[in-house]
């Protein structure tokens, strides 16, 4: 007869086992088998079955687990959080990303640099430069240093939006951090530069901004790339960050 402490034990290493495989269908089924067999799902058991889903792009099965999490008094840690936040910014599902962020800081936890950039980026994916560049903010407020993936999110969001002003702040800012853009050529880059040398030939818009920002032997094709960056990933990885 298996006590139910062993039981636990194997049915962790099975869901653990599918989420590593990336099969997060056969993660949710061990899970109701175990709550079938009157078995208790503990941190171990939610953490692999969050992560699973979130490898299977399933946000909404991933923040259903974080609410059962909650409900059975089990505390997700900041980890869980940004990968649920992470699972609502594969699915462009911005506003529940915030919510995360939200809920953490209720439940007295910091989010960290990868779970504010995963929500710039989800931000960015929906087109709301604003909240993008709101969390870049809350970032620095709360003494997290941006890395080049949130610069990369916040600026590409400014791009989509057509802030090409606050586009060319934020890259002045990595600059500044001492983070360089990486260098991948895609359309953004053609339509910042497009901007560029229609505002330097009328004097005014982004050259004024780039002096501004103290930047007055401006390089173009530097500058544009993180604009590029973010949707170069998403090209070469085919999800369409």
């Amino acid at each position: 007869m298996v006590v139910h402490g062993s039981a636990l034990i194997m049915y962790n290493a099975g869901i653990s086992a599918c989420e590593k495989g990336e099969q997060w269908q056969r993660s949710i089924a061990l899970l109701s088998e175990m709550l079938n067999a009157k078995l208790v799902p503990d941190v171990i058991t939610y953490s692999a079955g969050i992560s699973a889903c979130v490898k299977g792009v399933q946000w909404q099965r991933a923040l259903a687990l974080l609410r059962e999490m909650c409900e059975a008094k089990l505390e997700p840690d900041a980890i869980l959080y940004g990968a649920g936040i992470s699972a609502c910014e594969k699915s462009k599902q911005w506003q529940r990303a915030l919510a995360l962020l939200s809920q953490m800081r209720k439940a007295m936890l910091e989010p960290d640099v990868i779970g504010y950039s995963a929500g710039i980026s989800a931000c960015e994916k929906c087109e709301q430069w604003r909240w993008a560049l709101a969390l870049l903010r809350e970032m620095r407020d709360v003494k997290l240093e941006p890395n080049v993936i949130s610069y990369n999110a916040g600026t590409s969001a400014c791009e989509k939006g057509e802030q090409w002003q606050q586009a060319m702040a934020l890259l002045s800012q990595m600059r500044e951090a001492g983070l360089e853009p990486d260098i991948i050529s895609t359309p953004a880059a053609t339509t910042l530069e497009s901007a560029r040398t229609r505002s330097a030939s009328s004097g005014s818009g982004l050259w004024r901004c780039s002096e501004r920002c103290g930047r007055r032997s401006w390089n173009p094709t530097s500058s544009v790339t993180a604009l590029a960056s973010a949707r170069a990933r998403r090209a070469s990885s085919g999800s369409g960050l």
